[in-house]
């Protein structure tokens, strides 16, 4: 397979195989996919629609651009946004006001690096409690795996995954440049994108730790020798997907911020933020509100999709998309209704397990277990 370089004289024979087994993916999928711009801006999806992320993107790039003389105003045109908004810290916005400052920076900016500069100043310490659970990891390995896992707190605007090979760990956008709403929009996203995950990743390792190699799912652009400039890396364009490549050695590195506790909380910080997320946007958030309409009675796979006017199968199809199941989510009402009856009423045990639909409380003092990692007893200290 032969893949064109940003450097016209270097074409490199590269091989790439995949383990379909080990891959993952995370984040939200076809958040562009299968739209013209106006079907996608007027999307109500909920994952596109929901405000649920700080502004600090859209700041980064109307930053930029204003350091072009492009008046902020003109950036956040259509947005819904006002400058003073953008340094509110009570203020959320959606991925679908990211995309379209961004649609605004492609119409606007006749400087092709803007992506890579706003990706450049888009540090982890922007990113709230995900930036800071990701600095202070125990290892870069851990970095990789918990910047997937997390990603969807990070107004995710393509799905990633990561894989480890022996002598790479490689950063994967399975749906980076598919269907989209126009070429420059999409390649624009990907060049911020990339740049920041060199970005990131030098602001964990404390030092610089530039790719292998970058690859990308298109043909060269005309500004293709910004790519290396920015990334650090060889480019390599016309590739089947697109990735960014690191060398397996840093995988065991350990983080400048590296600490326990602290990476401890952090991550439970995220991963109630993640199971907040999962409950109120799209699918599976309305599929939780039904469960919990009724507690004590949980309703099967077939009544919750009749009750959502659809079919069990489109539910279910649903609930793939989204990363979760329906099974998952009658767990997470458990778990949630297990933790309000032990911490604030003095049922007993036997009740508690009783009301969850639980056989036995030993089946139920199991299932706590797995879902918390703490018995009841610990749960009510």
């Amino acid at each position: 397979m032969r893949w064109q370089s940003a450097d016209a004289a270097l074409v490199i024979p590269i091989v790439v195989g995949y383990d379909g087994a080990r891959k993952v993916i995370y984040g939200h999928e076809d958040v562009f996919e299968g739209h013209s711009v106006e079907q996608f801006l007027a999307s109500t999806r909920p994952l596109i629609n929901e405000r649920s992320y700080a502004p600090y993107k859209i700041a980064a790039l109307v930053e930029v651009l204003a350091e072009q003389g492009i008046a902020p105003e003109d950036s956040l045109k259509g947005s819904g946004l006002s400058v003073d908004q953008l340094n509110d810290a009570s203020v959320m916005t959606s991925v679908r006001q990211y995309a379209i400052v961004a649609r605004n920076a492609v119409l606007l900016s006749t400087d092709p690096a803007t992506p890579f500069k706003t990706g450049s100043r888009l540090h982890l310490s922007a990113y709230g409690m995900y930036g800071y659970a990701l600095m202070s990891c125990l290892s870069l390995r851990d970095y990789f795996r918990l910047g997937v896992k997390y990603h969807r707190l990070a107004t995710p605007t393509v799905t990633i995954d990561w894989t480890e090979y022996p002598d790479r760990a490689v950063w994967s956008f399975p749906d980076a440049f598919v269907s989209s709403p126009s070429r420059e929009l999409r390649e624009f996203i990907i060049e911020q994108q990339f740049t920041q995950h060199v970005t990131h990743l030098q602001d964990v390792a404390g030092h610089s730790c530039p790719p292998v190699m970058a690859c990308f799912s298109y043909p060269a652009p005309a500004h293709a020798d910004l790519y290396p400039q920015y990334l650090g890396c060889p480019c390599f364009f016309d590739a089947p997907q697109c990735e960014l490549v690191y060398d397996s050695a840093i995988l065991n590195q350990k983080p400048q911020l590296a600490h326990k506790l602290t990476a401890t909380l952090l991550q439970d910080t995220c991963d109630r933020l993640i199971g907040q997320a999962k409950t109120s946007v799209g699918t599976s958030g309305e599929v939780y509100q039904v469960l919990m309409s009724t507690p004590g009675v949980f309703p099967g796979m077939e009544e919750v999709a009749t009750r959502l006017n659809m079919t069990s199968r489109t539910l279910r199809r649903h609930l793939e998309a989204e990363g979760t199941s329906f099974v998952a989510i009658v767990d997470d009402v458990r778990c949630s209704l297990a933790l309000e009856y032990l911490q604030s009423t003095k049922m007993s045990t036997d009740d508690v397990a009783m009301l969850l639909g639980f056989s036995d409380a030993a089946n139920f003092r199991r299932a706590l277990k797995r879902w918390t990692g703490k018995g009841p007893g610990e749960l009510r200290k």
